[in-house]
Protein backbone atom coordinates (compact mmCIF):
# COMPACT_ATOMS: atom_id res chain seq x y z
CA UNK A 1 0.00 0.00 0.00
CA UNK A 2 1.55 3.28 -1.30
CA UNK A 3 1.86 6.32 1.32
CA UNK A 4 -0.52 8.52 -0.15
CA UNK A 5 -2.88 5.50 0.16
CA UNK A 6 -2.81 5.64 3.82
CA UNK A 7 -3.30 9.13 4.60
CA UNK A 8 -6.18 8.95 1.90
CA UNK A 9 -9.08 7.52 3.71
CA UNK A 10 -12.20 9.04 3.46
CA UNK A 11 -13.76 11.25 6.10
CA UNK A 12 -16.67 9.93 7.88
CA UNK A 13 -17.60 14.07 8.30
CA UNK A 14 -17.46 15.33 5.21
CA UNK A 15 -16.77 11.66 3.18
CA UNK A 16 -14.54 13.29 1.05
CA UNK A 17 -10.62 12.24 0.57
CA UNK A 18 -9.52 13.31 4.06
CA UNK A 19 -6.96 16.33 4.01
CA UNK A 20 -4.99 16.94 6.70
CA UNK A 21 -5.63 13.62 8.10
CA UNK A 22 -5.39 13.50 11.91
CA UNK A 23 -6.34 10.45 14.39
CA UNK A 24 -8.39 10.68 17.44
CA UNK A 25 -7.67 9.02 20.95
CA UNK A 26 -10.17 6.02 20.02
CA UNK A 27 -8.37 5.75 16.68
CA UNK A 28 -10.58 6.97 14.37
CA UNK A 29 -9.30 9.18 11.35
CA UNK A 30 -10.72 12.57 9.82
CA UNK A 31 -9.84 15.66 8.35
CA UNK A 32 -7.79 18.56 10.55
CA UNK A 33 -10.58 20.83 9.81
CA UNK A 34 -14.03 18.74 9.63
CA UNK A 35 -13.19 17.50 13.29
CA UNK A 36 -11.91 20.55 14.33
CA UNK A 37 -15.02 22.34 13.50
CA UNK A 38 -17.17 19.45 14.59
CA UNK A 39 -15.69 19.53 18.55
CA UNK A 40 -15.90 23.53 18.22
CA UNK A 41 -19.81 22.77 18.94
CA UNK A 42 -18.88 20.75 21.72
CA UNK A 43 -16.83 23.35 23.93
CA UNK A 44 -19.80 24.85 26.02
CA UNK A 45 -20.29 20.81 26.86
CA UNK A 46 -16.74 20.33 28.17
CA UNK A 47 -17.29 16.96 26.50
CA UNK A 48 -16.08 15.87 23.35
CA UNK A 49 -17.32 12.63 21.34
CA UNK A 50 -15.93 10.55 18.43
CA UNK A 51 -18.57 10.89 15.47
CA UNK A 52 -17.81 7.49 14.03
CA UNK A 53 -17.99 5.35 17.51
CA UNK A 54 -19.10 7.95 20.25
CA UNK A 55 -16.73 7.05 22.48
CA UNK A 56 -16.30 10.77 24.77
CA UNK A 57 -12.97 12.56 25.67
CA UNK A 58 -12.46 14.91 28.61
CA UNK A 59 -10.24 17.43 28.10
CA UNK A 60 -10.32 17.83 24.52
CA UNK A 61 -7.88 15.91 22.71
CA UNK A 62 -5.30 17.78 20.65
CA UNK A 63 -5.04 16.79 17.23
CA UNK A 64 -1.51 15.95 15.14
CA UNK A 65 -1.38 15.50 11.73
CA UNK A 66 -0.95 12.06 10.61
CA UNK A 67 2.82 11.59 9.96
CA UNK A 68 3.83 8.47 7.93
CA UNK A 69 6.74 6.64 9.12
CA UNK A 70 9.64 7.08 7.64
CA UNK A 71 11.54 3.68 6.56
CA UNK A 72 8.48 2.03 6.78
CA UNK A 73 6.82 1.20 3.32
CA UNK A 74 3.78 -0.86 4.86
CA UNK A 75 1.79 1.18 7.13
CA UNK A 76 -0.80 -0.48 8.71
CA UNK A 77 -4.16 -1.40 7.30
CA UNK A 78 -7.17 0.49 8.23
CA UNK A 79 -8.58 -1.00 11.13
CA UNK A 80 -11.14 -3.07 11.57
CA UNK A 81 -14.86 -2.77 11.34
CA UNK A 82 -16.24 -0.66 14.20
CA UNK A 83 -20.01 -1.11 15.89
CA UNK A 84 -21.73 2.12 15.79
CA UNK A 85 -21.58 2.36 19.99
CA UNK A 86 -18.96 1.48 21.81
CA UNK A 87 -21.57 -0.44 24.46
CA UNK A 88 -22.83 -2.79 21.88
CA UNK A 89 -20.73 -5.21 20.63
CA UNK A 90 -20.90 -7.27 17.90
CA UNK A 91 -19.62 -11.07 18.69
CA UNK A 92 -15.88 -11.49 17.72
CA UNK A 93 -14.05 -13.96 15.83
CA UNK A 94 -11.33 -16.31 16.74
CA UNK A 95 -7.63 -14.90 14.28
CA UNK A 96 -6.76 -18.28 14.40
CA UNK A 97 -9.65 -20.42 13.17
CA UNK A 98 -9.58 -21.94 9.61
CA UNK A 99 -12.87 -22.36 7.61
CA UNK A 100 -15.60 -21.49 10.24
CA UNK A 101 -14.50 -19.27 12.76
CA UNK A 102 -15.45 -19.84 16.21
CA UNK A 103 -16.36 -17.10 18.46
CA UNK A 104 -13.92 -15.33 20.34
CA UNK A 105 -13.30 -15.86 24.46
CA UNK A 106 -10.32 -13.95 24.90
CA UNK A 107 -8.75 -11.27 23.74
CA UNK A 108 -4.37 -10.83 23.71
CA UNK A 109 -3.19 -7.43 24.22
CA UNK A 110 0.26 -8.28 23.32
CA UNK A 111 -0.85 -10.82 20.08
CA UNK A 112 -3.52 -8.28 19.40
CA UNK A 113 -5.12 -11.01 18.17
CA UNK A 114 -8.94 -12.47 19.30
CA UNK A 115 -9.04 -16.01 20.79
CA UNK A 116 -11.52 -19.25 20.84
CA UNK A 117 -11.50 -21.28 23.20
CA UNK A 118 -9.34 -24.09 21.59
CA UNK A 119 -6.60 -21.41 20.49
CA UNK A 120 -6.10 -19.83 23.64
CA UNK A 121 -4.78 -22.84 25.29
CA UNK A 122 -1.50 -22.48 24.57
CA UNK A 123 -1.66 -18.85 26.51
CA UNK A 124 -2.53 -21.00 29.48
CA UNK A 125 -0.04 -24.58 29.14
CA UNK A 126 3.18 -22.71 27.35
CA UNK A 127 5.46 -20.08 29.44
CA UNK A 128 6.20 -18.49 26.27
CA UNK A 129 2.70 -16.75 26.63
CA UNK A 130 3.23 -16.16 30.44
CA UNK A 131 4.00 -12.48 30.23
CA UNK A 132 1.07 -11.92 27.63
CA UNK A 133 -1.75 -10.47 29.15
CA UNK A 134 -5.48 -11.71 28.13
CA UNK A 135 -8.69 -10.04 28.49
CA UNK A 136 -12.12 -10.61 28.81
CA UNK A 137 -13.16 -7.66 26.10
CA UNK A 138 -13.46 -9.07 22.33
CA UNK A 139 -14.21 -5.98 20.86
CA UNK A 140 -12.60 -2.79 19.44
CA UNK A 141 -9.14 -4.83 19.98
CA UNK A 142 -8.15 -2.14 17.10
CA UNK A 143 -8.62 0.83 19.17
CA UNK A 144 -5.97 -1.20 21.81
CA UNK A 145 -3.33 -0.47 18.86
CA UNK A 146 -1.57 3.12 18.83
CA UNK A 147 -2.55 3.92 15.03
CA UNK A 148 0.76 5.58 14.94
CA UNK A 149 3.31 3.23 15.94
CA UNK A 150 0.99 -0.35 15.51
CA UNK A 151 2.26 -1.16 19.05
CA UNK A 152 -0.29 -2.04 22.33
CA UNK A 153 -1.55 0.77 23.87
CA UNK A 154 -0.09 0.27 27.67
CA UNK A 155 0.78 3.77 29.13
CA UNK A 156 -1.64 6.84 30.29
CA UNK A 157 -0.10 10.33 28.83
CA UNK A 158 -1.74 12.57 31.97
CA UNK A 159 -0.81 15.68 30.35
CA UNK A 160 -2.61 14.92 27.06
CA UNK A 161 -5.35 12.21 28.49
CA UNK A 162 -5.29 9.68 26.40
CA UNK A 163 -3.78 6.00 26.04
CA UNK A 164 -0.43 5.81 24.48
CA UNK A 165 2.67 3.10 23.38
CA UNK A 166 6.19 3.11 24.38
CA UNK A 167 7.27 4.97 21.06
CA UNK A 168 4.56 7.87 21.79
CA UNK A 169 7.14 8.53 25.08
CA UNK A 170 10.29 9.36 22.27
CA UNK A 171 8.55 11.72 20.27
CA UNK A 172 4.89 13.05 20.62
CA UNK A 173 4.60 12.94 24.41
CA UNK A 174 8.11 13.54 25.17
CA UNK A 175 8.51 15.44 28.42
CA UNK A 176 5.06 14.71 29.00
CA UNK A 177 3.15 13.07 32.11
CA UNK A 178 3.36 9.22 31.69
CA UNK A 179 2.17 7.04 33.84
CA UNK A 180 1.43 3.13 32.89
CA UNK A 181 -2.12 2.35 31.74
CA UNK A 182 -2.79 0.30 35.76
CA UNK A 183 -1.98 3.66 37.66
CA UNK A 184 -3.49 5.28 36.02
CA UNK A 185 -6.73 2.71 35.95
CA UNK A 186 -5.95 2.30 39.81
CA UNK A 187 -7.04 6.51 39.75
CA UNK A 188 -9.80 6.86 37.33
CA UNK A 189 -11.19 3.73 39.24
CA UNK A 190 -11.42 5.63 42.51
CA UNK A 191 -13.03 8.35 40.78
CA UNK A 192 -15.69 5.89 39.14
CA UNK A 193 -16.37 4.00 42.82
CA UNK A 194 -17.00 7.03 44.45
CA UNK A 195 -19.43 8.44 41.24
CA UNK A 196 -21.17 4.47 41.36
CA UNK A 197 -21.07 5.03 45.72
CA UNK A 198 -23.27 8.08 44.82
CA UNK A 199 -25.41 7.17 42.19
CA UNK A 200 -25.99 3.81 44.56
CA UNK A 201 -27.43 7.03 47.36
CA UNK A 202 -29.47 8.26 44.40
CA UNK A 203 -31.42 5.21 43.62
CA UNK A 204 -31.61 4.19 47.40
CA UNK A 205 -32.93 7.56 47.99
CA UNK A 206 -35.41 7.56 44.28
CA UNK A 207 -36.65 4.47 45.83
CA UNK A 208 -38.01 5.88 48.88
CA UNK A 209 -39.41 8.55 47.13
CA UNK A 210 -40.86 6.32 44.99
CA UNK A 211 -42.29 4.35 47.76
CA UNK A 212 -43.93 7.78 49.52
CA UNK A 213 -45.14 8.27 45.84
CA UNK A 214 -46.67 5.45 45.62
CA UNK A 215 -48.31 6.13 49.57
CA UNK A 216 -49.12 9.35 48.72
CA UNK A 217 -50.97 8.19 45.83
CA UNK A 218 -52.76 5.60 47.66
CA UNK A 219 -54.05 8.56 50.30
CA UNK A 220 -54.75 10.04 47.47
CA UNK A 221 -57.48 7.83 45.63
CA UNK A 222 -58.07 7.41 48.88
CA UNK A 223 -59.17 11.03 49.75
CA UNK A 224 -60.78 10.75 46.26
CA UNK A 225 -62.96 7.85 47.60
CA UNK A 226 -63.65 9.52 50.69
CA UNK A 227 -65.13 12.45 48.55
CA UNK A 228 -66.69 10.76 45.85
CA UNK A 229 -68.80 8.66 48.92
CA UNK A 230 -69.75 12.20 50.56
CA UNK A 231 -70.81 13.72 47.58
CA UNK A 232 -72.81 10.32 46.12
CA UNK A 233 -74.11 10.66 50.49
CA UNK A 234 -75.37 14.13 49.96
CA UNK A 235 -76.60 13.90 46.69
CA UNK A 236 -78.74 11.33 47.66
CA UNK A 237 -80.00 13.28 50.47
CA UNK A 238 -80.10 16.08 48.08
CA UNK A 239 -82.59 13.47 45.46
CA UNK A 240 -84.79 12.27 48.75
CA UNK A 241 -85.61 16.37 49.46
CA UNK A 242 -86.23 16.89 46.39
CA UNK A 243 -88.46 13.73 45.95
CA UNK A 244 -90.29 15.24 49.40
CA UNK A 245 -90.96 18.55 48.16
CA UNK A 246 -92.35 16.83 45.24
CA UNK A 247 -94.63 14.77 47.14
CA UNK A 248 -95.33 17.85 49.23
CA UNK A 249 -96.64 20.10 46.16
CA UNK A 250 -98.37 16.73 45.00
CA UNK A 251 -100.09 16.93 48.23
CA UNK A 252 -100.90 20.51 48.13
CA UNK A 253 -102.36 20.39 44.83
CA UNK A 254 -104.60 17.33 45.86
CA UNK A 255 -105.24 18.85 48.78
CA UNK A 256 -106.83 22.13 46.65
CA UNK A 257 -108.26 20.02 44.26
CA UNK A 258 -110.77 17.93 46.56
CA UNK A 259 -111.33 21.07 48.84
CA UNK A 260 -112.27 23.25 46.00
CA UNK A 261 -113.94 19.80 44.50
CA UNK A 262 -116.10 19.36 47.36
CA UNK A 263 -117.08 23.20 47.78
CA UNK A 264 -118.40 22.79 44.25
CA UNK A 265 -120.35 19.41 44.85
CA UNK A 266 -122.36 21.35 47.58
CA UNK A 267 -123.41 24.01 45.39
CA UNK A 268 -124.28 21.84 42.67
CA UNK A 269 -126.27 19.48 45.03
CA UNK A 270 -128.32 22.87 45.92
CA UNK A 271 -128.72 24.20 42.50
CA UNK A 272 -130.17 20.44 41.86
CA UNK A 273 -132.51 20.54 44.84
CA UNK A 274 -133.73 24.16 43.17
CA UNK A 275 -134.38 22.74 39.81
CA UNK A 276 -136.14 19.99 41.59
CA UNK A 277 -138.52 22.76 43.38
CA UNK A 278 -139.24 24.88 40.53
CA UNK A 279 -140.10 22.14 38.14
CA UNK A 280 -142.59 20.72 40.48
CA UNK A 281 -143.65 24.72 40.54
CA UNK A 282 -144.10 24.52 37.05
CA UNK A 283 -146.23 21.00 36.86
CA UNK A 284 -148.19 22.76 39.64
CA UNK A 285 -148.77 25.90 37.32
CA UNK A 286 -148.91 23.70 33.98
CA UNK A 287 -152.29 21.26 35.77
CA UNK A 288 -154.03 24.43 37.09
CA UNK A 289 -153.42 26.48 34.25
CA UNK A 290 -155.45 23.66 32.44
CA UNK A 291 -158.01 23.18 35.15
CA UNK A 292 -162.09 24.07 34.09
CA UNK A 293 -162.52 24.45 37.45
CA UNK A 294 -162.66 28.25 38.27
CA UNK A 295 -163.52 27.98 41.61
CA UNK A 296 -160.34 25.74 42.30
CA UNK A 297 -158.16 27.93 39.99
CA UNK A 298 -159.06 30.98 41.77
CA UNK A 299 -158.65 29.26 45.36
CA UNK A 300 -154.32 28.49 44.26
CA UNK A 301 -153.96 31.86 42.37
CA UNK A 302 -152.66 33.69 45.66
CA UNK A 303 -149.73 30.50 46.35
CA UNK A 304 -149.23 30.14 42.97
CA UNK A 305 -149.23 33.91 41.56
CA UNK A 306 -145.98 34.98 43.02
CA UNK A 307 -142.35 33.73 41.40
CA UNK A 308 -139.97 32.34 44.00
CA UNK A 309 -136.55 34.14 44.20
CA UNK A 310 -133.49 31.98 43.41
CA UNK A 311 -131.83 31.03 46.77
CA UNK A 312 -128.01 29.68 45.61
CA UNK A 313 -125.93 32.45 44.16
CA UNK A 314 -124.33 31.90 40.78
CA UNK A 315 -120.91 30.08 41.77
CA UNK A 316 -118.23 31.57 39.11
CA UNK A 317 -114.36 30.43 39.47
CA UNK A 318 -112.51 33.35 40.91
CA UNK A 319 -110.24 34.45 38.02
CA UNK A 320 -107.42 35.23 40.42
CA UNK A 321 -107.14 31.47 41.75
CA UNK A 322 -104.93 29.46 39.57
CA UNK A 323 -103.11 26.12 39.69
CA UNK A 324 -100.50 27.51 37.34
CA UNK A 325 -99.65 29.49 40.05
CA UNK A 326 -98.05 26.31 41.32
CA UNK A 327 -96.49 25.46 38.30
CA UNK A 328 -94.56 28.97 38.63
CA UNK A 329 -93.55 28.31 41.80
CA UNK A 330 -91.87 25.06 40.74
CA UNK A 331 -89.75 26.29 38.04
CA UNK A 332 -88.69 29.08 40.20
CA UNK A 333 -87.61 26.90 42.46
CA UNK A 334 -86.03 24.52 39.62
CA UNK A 335 -84.30 27.55 38.19
CA UNK A 336 -83.17 28.52 41.93
CA UNK A 337 -81.69 25.17 42.27
CA UNK A 338 -79.78 25.07 38.72
CA UNK A 339 -78.46 28.89 39.16
CA UNK A 340 -76.95 27.59 42.86
CA UNK A 341 -75.83 24.26 41.38
CA UNK A 342 -74.10 26.22 38.53
CA UNK A 343 -72.37 28.81 40.84
CA UNK A 344 -71.22 26.44 43.62
CA UNK A 345 -69.72 23.77 40.98
CA UNK A 346 -67.69 27.24 38.92
CA UNK A 347 -66.50 27.54 42.36
CA UNK A 348 -65.07 23.83 43.26
CA UNK A 349 -63.93 23.77 39.47
CA UNK A 350 -62.09 27.00 40.21
CA UNK A 351 -60.59 26.11 43.60
CA UNK A 352 -59.98 22.32 42.09
CA UNK A 353 -57.69 23.69 39.22
CA UNK A 354 -56.13 26.59 40.84
CA UNK A 355 -54.44 23.73 43.37
CA UNK A 356 -51.63 21.58 41.86
CA UNK A 357 -52.09 18.04 42.84
CA UNK A 358 -48.11 17.65 42.72
CA UNK A 359 -45.56 20.39 42.72
CA UNK A 360 -42.17 19.55 41.42
CA UNK A 361 -39.41 20.46 43.77
CA UNK A 362 -36.33 21.48 42.31
CA UNK A 363 -33.31 19.22 43.21
CA UNK A 364 -31.18 22.04 43.88
CA UNK A 365 -30.46 25.36 43.46
CA UNK A 366 -33.09 26.55 46.33
CA UNK A 367 -37.05 25.85 47.06
CA UNK A 368 -40.34 26.73 46.37
CA UNK A 369 -42.08 28.98 48.72
CA UNK A 370 -45.92 29.74 48.22
CA UNK A 371 -46.51 30.46 52.03
CA UNK A 372 -46.37 34.68 53.00
CA UNK A 373 -47.15 35.73 56.27
CA UNK A 374 -49.12 38.81 57.41
CA UNK A 375 -50.87 40.68 60.31
CA UNK A 376 -47.36 39.98 63.01
CA UNK A 377 -47.56 36.64 61.73
CA UNK A 378 -50.54 35.84 62.73
CA UNK A 379 -51.74 34.89 59.17
CA UNK A 380 -50.51 32.95 56.32
CA UNK A 381 -51.94 32.54 52.93
CA UNK A 382 -50.82 30.46 50.55
CA UNK A 383 -50.29 32.09 46.98
CA UNK A 384 -50.30 30.37 43.99
CA UNK A 385 -46.45 32.62 42.43
CA UNK A 386 -44.20 29.95 43.78
CA UNK A 387 -40.38 31.73 44.36
CA UNK A 388 -36.97 29.78 44.91
CA UNK A 389 -35.60 30.81 48.82
CA UNK A 390 -32.29 29.27 50.28
CA UNK A 391 -32.50 26.58 51.99
CA UNK A 392 -33.26 26.58 55.89
CA UNK A 393 -33.15 24.10 58.64
CA UNK A 394 -36.59 24.81 59.91
CA UNK A 395 -38.44 25.07 56.88
CA UNK A 396 -41.02 22.26 55.28
CA UNK A 397 -39.40 22.23 51.49
CA UNK A 398 -41.69 19.26 50.80
CA UNK A 399 -45.70 20.39 51.93
CA UNK A 400 -46.96 23.76 52.52
CA UNK A 401 -46.84 23.66 56.40
CA UNK A 402 -45.89 25.88 59.17
CA UNK A 403 -45.12 25.22 62.91
CA UNK A 404 -45.49 28.18 65.74
CA UNK A 405 -42.18 29.19 67.16
CA UNK A 406 -43.30 29.03 71.31
CA UNK A 407 -42.95 25.38 72.38
CA UNK A 408 -45.50 23.58 74.13
CA UNK A 409 -44.66 21.67 77.40
CA UNK A 410 -45.31 20.99 80.89
CA UNK A 411 -49.12 22.87 81.02
CA UNK A 412 -52.12 22.98 79.46
CA UNK A 413 -52.02 25.11 76.36
CA UNK A 414 -55.24 26.46 74.56
CA UNK A 415 -55.30 28.13 70.85
CA UNK A 416 -57.97 28.36 68.04
CA UNK A 417 -57.55 29.15 64.36
CA UNK A 418 -59.94 30.22 61.58
CA UNK A 419 -59.33 28.70 57.86
CA UNK A 420 -59.61 28.59 54.11
CA UNK A 421 -59.90 25.82 51.54
CA UNK A 422 -58.81 21.84 52.72
CA UNK A 423 -55.99 22.41 55.85
CA UNK A 424 -54.87 20.47 58.57
CA UNK A 425 -54.17 21.53 62.23
CA UNK A 426 -51.95 19.89 64.93
CA UNK A 427 -49.32 19.06 67.02
CA UNK A 428 -45.17 17.90 66.33
CA UNK A 429 -41.87 17.51 67.58
CA UNK A 430 -39.14 19.45 67.17
CA UNK A 431 -37.25 16.43 65.61
CA UNK A 432 -40.07 16.20 62.54
CA UNK A 433 -38.40 16.06 59.45
CA UNK A 434 -38.52 19.22 57.54
CA UNK A 435 -37.20 17.77 54.25
CA UNK A 436 -38.58 16.00 51.12
CA UNK A 437 -41.95 15.06 50.04
CA UNK A 438 -42.71 12.04 52.31
CA UNK A 439 -44.97 11.20 55.15
CA UNK A 440 -41.68 11.50 57.49
CA UNK A 441 -42.49 15.57 56.92
CA UNK A 442 -45.95 15.36 56.66
CA UNK A 443 -48.34 16.61 59.44
CA UNK A 444 -49.90 13.43 60.96
CA UNK A 445 -48.41 10.57 58.69
CA UNK A 446 -45.66 10.06 61.16
CA UNK A 447 -45.09 9.07 64.87
CA UNK A 448 -44.24 12.54 65.77
CA UNK A 449 -47.46 14.27 64.90
CA UNK A 450 -50.78 14.44 65.39
CA UNK A 451 -53.58 16.31 63.32
CA UNK A 452 -56.78 16.92 62.17
CA UNK A 453 -57.59 17.59 58.28
CA UNK A 454 -60.70 19.74 57.87
CA UNK A 455 -62.30 20.16 54.71
CA UNK A 456 -65.66 20.78 52.94
CA UNK A 457 -66.48 17.08 52.73
CA UNK A 458 -65.60 16.83 56.59
CA UNK A 459 -62.93 16.24 59.19
CA UNK A 460 -60.36 13.27 59.57
CA UNK A 461 -57.74 12.23 62.48
CA UNK A 462 -54.80 11.52 61.35
CA UNK A 463 -51.80 9.89 63.73
CA UNK A 464 -48.96 7.70 62.53
CA UNK A 465 -49.96 7.07 59.03
CA UNK A 466 -53.25 6.04 60.56
CA UNK A 467 -56.72 7.99 59.46
CA UNK A 468 -59.82 7.75 61.03
CA UNK A 469 -62.67 9.65 59.59
CA UNK A 470 -65.02 11.56 62.05
CA UNK A 471 -68.80 11.96 60.41
CA UNK A 472 -71.33 14.11 62.11
CA UNK A 473 -69.17 16.17 63.23
CA UNK A 474 -70.75 20.21 62.48
CA UNK A 475 -68.55 21.89 59.59
CA UNK A 476 -67.33 25.66 60.94
CA UNK A 477 -64.42 27.94 59.64
CA UNK A 478 -62.51 28.10 63.62
CA UNK A 479 -60.89 25.13 65.42
CA UNK A 480 -60.17 24.88 68.78
CA UNK A 481 -57.31 23.03 70.05
CA UNK A 482 -56.67 21.61 73.93
CA UNK A 483 -53.47 20.53 74.81
CA UNK A 484 -53.14 18.97 78.18
CA UNK A 485 -49.16 18.03 77.83
CA UNK A 486 -49.17 16.35 81.60
CA UNK A 487 -52.38 14.79 80.75
CA UNK A 488 -51.13 13.27 77.79
CA UNK A 489 -54.08 14.36 75.45
CA UNK A 490 -54.32 16.72 72.57
CA UNK A 491 -58.26 17.74 71.80
CA UNK A 492 -60.13 19.66 68.82
CA UNK A 493 -62.95 21.14 68.95
CA UNK A 494 -65.66 23.00 66.22
CA UNK A 495 -66.09 26.34 68.02
CA UNK A 496 -69.22 28.93 66.84
CA UNK A 497 -72.00 29.49 69.32
CA UNK A 498 -70.89 26.71 71.34
CA UNK A 499 -68.14 24.01 71.02
CA UNK A 500 -68.05 20.61 69.98
CA UNK A 501 -65.42 18.17 70.82
CA UNK A 502 -64.78 16.83 67.37
CA UNK A 503 -62.24 14.54 68.35
CA UNK A 504 -59.38 13.56 71.27
CA UNK A 505 -56.00 12.01 70.92
CA UNK A 506 -54.36 9.95 73.76
CA UNK A 507 -50.64 10.09 74.09
CA UNK A 508 -47.65 10.01 76.10
CA UNK A 509 -45.41 12.81 74.95
CA UNK A 510 -41.81 12.42 75.30
CA UNK A 511 -40.78 15.91 73.47
CA UNK A 512 -41.36 19.53 73.57
CA UNK A 513 -44.58 19.88 71.42
CA UNK A 514 -45.34 22.65 68.74
CA UNK A 515 -48.46 24.34 67.26
CA UNK A 516 -48.46 23.13 63.35
CA UNK A 517 -50.46 23.62 60.48
CA UNK A 518 -51.29 22.33 56.83
CA UNK A 519 -52.54 25.53 54.39
CA UNK A 520 -54.71 25.00 51.94
CA UNK A 521 -55.75 28.69 51.15
CA UNK A 522 -55.17 30.52 54.58
CA UNK A 523 -54.56 30.08 58.49
CA UNK A 524 -55.45 32.76 60.39
CA UNK A 525 -54.45 32.70 64.57
CA UNK A 526 -57.36 34.07 66.32
CA UNK A 527 -56.73 36.72 69.29
CA UNK A 528 -57.69 35.45 72.52
CA UNK A 529 -57.94 37.36 75.41
CA UNK A 530 -55.29 35.62 77.60
CA UNK A 531 -52.88 33.27 75.01
CA UNK A 532 -52.45 33.03 71.56
CA UNK A 533 -49.51 32.33 69.49
CA UNK A 534 -47.95 33.66 66.77
CA UNK A 535 -45.85 31.57 63.76
CA UNK A 536 -42.54 30.71 63.48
Amino acid sequence: MAESDYLNYTCPLCTDIQRDSVTIPCGDTFCLECIKIYWDHSDHLGVYSCPQCQTTFTPRPILRRNVPHVGNPEPRPPPRELTPYPYFKRDALCDFCTGRRNKAVKSCLMCLAYYCETHIKPHYESATFKRHKLVDETGHLDRKICPQHEKGLELFCRSDQMCICVLCTVREHRSHNIVSADDERTEKQKVLVATQTAIQHIIQDQMKELQELRHNVDVLKGNAQRAQTDSDKIFSEMLQAVERWHAEISQLIQANLQASMAQAQGYVERLEQEIMELQKRDAELRQILDTEDNIHFLQNFPTLSVAPEPMVPKVLINPEFSFSEITKTVSDMKEHLDDICKKELGNISKRVSDISVYILIPRSGGRLKELVLSDGNRRVTRKRTTQFYPDHPERFDGFCQILCKELLSGIRHYWEAEWHGEFSIGIAYKSISRKGKNTNSLLGYNDKSWSLLCSDSGYSAWHNKMDKDLPGAARVSRIGVYLDYAGGSVSFYSVSETMELIHRFKAKFSEALYAGFGVGSSVTLCMLEKNYRTYH
